[in-house]
C-alpha cells in the first residue's frame, strides 16, 4: 500500500489545523484485523493554535517535522520542537500553539482512525 502526499487533499478538522490524510482505512483501505489506525499531516500557521478538545476513543500521537510550539496536555504546557513525540491518550484535552515564524508541522497517528464525531471541543 502506498500513498503520495501531493495527492492527499488538505482540509480543516474540527480544532482548526489543515489536515492531510496520508494513509486512512477509510481512503486507502490500509488496516490489518482490527488493529485500525490513521497518519495525517496537521498543520499550523504561524501564530495560530489549534482549538482545545478531545477525543473520546482515539489515541493519537503527535511527532513534530517542523516549527515550534507550545503543547498543552491535560493540566501540562510544554514547549515542542522538531523531533519530538507527543502521546496523547483518549479523553486528553490537548492544543498545541504555534510560536514560530513558519508553520508548526505535525504528523499525527490516530488509533482507531482519526473522526470528525470523536472530536469534542472544549471552547
Amino acid at each position: 500500500m502506498k500513498s503520495r502526499y501531493r495527492d492527499a487533499t488538505p482540509y480543516t478538522t474540527k480544532d482548526g489545523s489543515e489536515i492531510r490524510e496520508l494513509m486512512h482505512p477509510a481512503l486507502h483501505g490500509a488496516h490489518h484485523g482490527s488493529h485500525l489506525q490513521s497518519l495525517a499531516e496537521a498543520i499550523v500557521p504561524a501564530g495560530a493554535s489549534t482549538l482545545l478538545h478531545r477525543h473520546r476513543r482515539s489515541e493519537e500521537l503527535y511527532h513534530v517535522t517542523a516549527g515550534c510550539g507550545v503543547m498543552t496536555l491535560g493540566e501540562a504546557r510544554f514547549e515542542v520542537e522538531p523531533g519530538d513525540t507527543v502521546a496523547i491518550p483518549p479523553g486528553t484535552p490537548h492544543r498545541v500553539a504555534n510560536r514560530g515564524d513558519g508553520p508548526l508541522k505535525i504528523l499525527c497517528c490516530c488509533a482507531p482512525p482519526y473522526a470528525h464525531d470523536d472530536t469534542e471541543l472544549l471552547e
